[in-house]
């Protein structure tokens, strides 16, 4: 299968799965000897027809990734199917099918590229829509670039780190060499993840993670009393002015900027703050860095356990999800880290499993161009392999996945071992935080899993990183700790993160714990065919209920209850649509008050009466 074919599959699998313009709910189901299709009709009374078979993982329905056929017209194609001989496609997946003529009466065609495809089913979306469309169909080319580069540079990059890291990837510089594995890889429900708008191939060789790259940051001086923050608190190596060269010194702080925000955005920026004439860039760079896999986020080579987040002038994840840092932003994440840290001395079981980076220190100058979060890792990670979970099952320099070599070092060779001591804490955790009204964006990309051998910190931990954007029922926490400390835990600039209700933490919690952290890995792995997806699923289902009685025992009241009800029982389960949300359409006519929480439903894929 090529990269464009592929892609095509999960575009097409997106805008299944989100029903975005009603193209699932307002379909007609059409039978046909080979399996099922969706007939989706189009204006001036043509249709498409799209091949479909059960999915089970956030939706009920996919695109059949197999040899597909072709139909006539929607006056032809009617419900059963009976449209007269078909013929078969190309072969590739994700094909619609276009009729001839107004009449239907003309040879039909079978439309395989990513361009032709999108494009006849630009006339499903309705007029008000088709620029945002379009702006979506342009984010699928960016993306289609970004694999086919990839592709061609993936194997000498991984051959790369091998050399470099050998063959243990251990501390803060191995977790880099993760991060890149990760980067190659896809988002596991936005389809077009790898793509960077606004960036060209030459500044993503240069600063994406996929390159592993180095390269030494600029700085920009600015009055000390415009910039918000405590200098006390940064790292001892900050530069000062007059380590920048020319120029005055006295009541100066100076502020990263990443290479890629010079320029005009970094003009517009200062223009914006009101600080053009007070600001200067220094001219010499300074600080080598290397890219995360966030890539607005940087590590300091000299100082492995901090890394520095930058705002960029890119989208990732949805046009409107912009790179950039929102000065509220960086108090959200100290607040959110101060919460679980507190949650964590209450629960002191998890003083020894979870670890959670420093996100305290954080200066911004009033714009969201001009910020840094500067991020501090706990010490002690230099003989620990540290991975983020979007790595878990990358291919590693040998050819296997990620997941294999841990568990060979770690686990005896037993994969199904470490998944479940995994899943064991990730639930416990998870499902504590959410007794207290707490539920935490930690996606795939903000944990990591720590592993390390013998001594007397467990061989499995979990680090949690980027903290902000939780959400958090207020009443429940105050239940749980009292309204005065609450109250103090509570400060948060972005007052959506404070719910008065159980439901959009339930909703975090099962997007984001059991969706994206729990399942999606189990369901990549039963693909490759390393387990029965049934016997994974058991085991998932296991450990959540498990997690989910401790609850009830060690924590009674309404949460284990409600986790059951909306999670574990029920019919169907939230699912994030990021890309309804994110590009397709305005915030007004999705109704989504946060993009990165907005939800259709799907199904749940969680057996029922399973056992351990």
């Amino acid at each position: 299968m090529t990269e464009e074919e592929e892609l095509l599959g999960r575009v097409l699998d997106t805008l299944l799965r989100e029903d975005a313009y009603k193209l699932r709910s307002h379909a007609v189901p059409v039978r046909r000897a080979d399996g099922d299709w969706l007939r989706v009709a189009l204006e001036g009374g043509e249709s498409v027809l799209l091949p479909v078979e059960p999915e089970g993982f956030q939706c009920d329905l996919r695109v059949r990734r197999e040899p597909l056929l072709v139909c006539a017209s929607s006056r032809e194609a009617g419900a059963g199917g009976a449209a007269g001989p078909v013929a078969p496609a190309s072969g590739r997946p994700g094909a619609a099918v276009a009729p001839g003529g107004p009449a239907g009466r003309s040879a039909p065609t079978a439309l395989t590229g990513l361009d032709d495809v999108l494009g006849r089913l630009r006339a499903a979306v309705p007029d008000e829509d088709r620029a945002l469309y379009d702006v979506f169909v342009d984010e699928c080319r960016q993306a289609l670039e970004a694999v086919r580069l990839h592709s061609r540079v993936r194997p000498r990059v991984v051959a790369e780190l091998g050399a470099r890291y050998g063959e243990r990837w251990d501390g803060m510089g191995g977790a880099l060499a993760y991060d890149t594995l990760a980067a190659f890889r896809d988002h596991p429900v936005y389809p077009t993840s790898r793509g960077r708008a606004v960036f060209g191939e030459e500044q993503l060789r240069a600063h994406a993670p996929e390159f592993h790259p180095t390269f030494p940051l600029r700085w920009l001086v600015l009055p000390r009393e415009a910039v918000c923050g405590d200098p006390a608190r940064l790292p001892d190596w900050w530069p000062t002015a007059g380590d920048l060269g020319p120029g005055p010194g006295a009541g100066r702080l100076v502020l990263p900027v990443h290479p890629l925000t010079l320029g005009p955005p970094l003009e517009s920026a200062l223009r914006a703050a009101g600080l053009q004439g007070a600001a200067r860039l220094a001219e010499r760079p300074l600080l080598d860095v290397r890219p995360t896999l966030s890539m607005r986020t940087v590590a300091v080579a000299d100082d492995p356990l901090v890394h520095l987040k930058l705002p960029l002038t890119t989208s990732t994840l949805g046009q409107r999800n912009r790179r950039s840092i929102k000065p509220g932003t960086l108090t959200d994440g100290e607040v959110a880290q101060r919460l679980v840290e507190a949650v964590i001395e209450r629960e002191p079981r998890f003083g020894a499993t979870v670890l959670l980076a420093d996100e305290t220190t954080h200066l911004h100058a009033g714009h969201e161009l001009l910020a840094t979060l500067v991020r501090r890792y706990p010490p002690g990670l230099e003989n620990a392999t540290i991975v983020p979970l979007a790595g878990l099952l990358a291919p590693a320099p040998d050819g296997t996945p990620v997941i294999d070599g841990l568990a060979e070092r770690h686990y005896g060779g037993d994969v199904l071992a470490l998944l479940d001591d995994y899943l064991t804490l990730l639930f416990d955790f998870h499902t504590t935080l959410f007794a207290y009204g707490v539920a935490l964006e930690s996606h795939q990309q903000n944990t990591s899993l720590v592993l390390e051998e013998g001594g007397a910190v467990p061989r499995l931990r979990l680090l949690i990183k980027d903290h902000d954007g939780p959400r958090v029922h207020a009443i429940r926490l105050a239940a749980m700790i009292g309204g005065g400390p609450a109250a103090d835990l509570c400060g948060f600039d972005d007052r959506r993160i404070l719910t008065s209700g159980d439901g959009p933490v339930v909703d975090v919690f099962t997007t984001i714990t059991v969706h994206l952290c729990a399942a999606a890995p189990l369901f990549e792995l039963a693909r490759l065919g390393r387990a029965p997806l049934d016997t994974l699923l058991r085991r998932l289902r296991a450990r959540l209920a498990d997690a989910v009685d401790r609850l009830a025992v060690t924590r009674p009241g309404a949460a284990a209850a409600l986790l059951r009800s909306r999670v574990l029982e029920a019919d169907r389960l939230p699912v994030k649509a990021m890309v309804t949300a994110g590009t397709l359409f305005t915030k007004e006519r999705s109704g989504a008050a946060d993009i990165n929480k907005h939800y259709v439903t799907g199904p749940n894929y969680l057996p029922r009466g399973s056992g351990g």
